[in-house]
């Protein structure tokens, strides 16, 4: 996506692009309309199994995830009090517009709250962050100079890594 467009823009496309690769992946796909939904925006479920699903859309490289449970520049605290908000059964779906054509897929990722709280602390050379960035190189100047923070390859939304997440939660 070449031309900015509102946050709540990103948040509708994201939650239709998801929506539609997991039913794309043979999965019945349950949407909560509305703005602002508690904890998640989609169900999806195959025979007995169930998962609520967050959807966080962006186009800037990054999700603000962990600042409003920041206090003191703890930013392990912050990722462990914002995971803790999650219930059982509950996983994230990141959706990446940035550097996509209109037409383009753009790039999926999925974890558990545990798994992004844990790669938050990691952040920033083991300093923690609140912003979950796709890939960030930490330039000379930064606390975490000459190191990268990447999204790991596990969370690349995949059929087997949904399989996986349901089989953890």
């Amino acid at each position: 996506m070449s031309k900015k467009i509102s946050s709540w823009h990103v948040g509708v496309a994201a939650e239709a692009f998801a929506a539609g690769v997991f039913a794309r992946c043979g999965y019945d796909v349950s949407v909560q309309y509305g703005a602002n939904q508690p904890e998640y925006d989609l169900i999806i479920s195959k025979g007995e199994k169930l998962l609520k699903v967050s959807v966080k859309g962006s186009q800037d490289g990054g999700w603000g995830l962990t600042q409003s449970y920041m206090k003191n520049r703890d930013y392990h605290q912050a990722a462990h009090n914002w995971m803790k908000r999650h219930r059982a059964k509950t996983i994230i779906c990141f959706v990446q517009f940035i550097n996509t054509d209109l037409l383009e897929m753009p790039r999926l990722y999925l974890a558990t709250p545990y798994e992004v709280a844990e790669f938050l602390k990691q952040s920033a050379n083991g300093r923690g962050d609140t912003i979950l960035q796709e890939e960030h190189h930490w330039g000379p100047r930064a606390y975490a100079a000459g190191t990268v923070d990447k999204i790991p390859d596990k969370w690349i939304f995949l059929k087997e890594r949904v399989e996986e997440l349901f089989d953890l939660a």
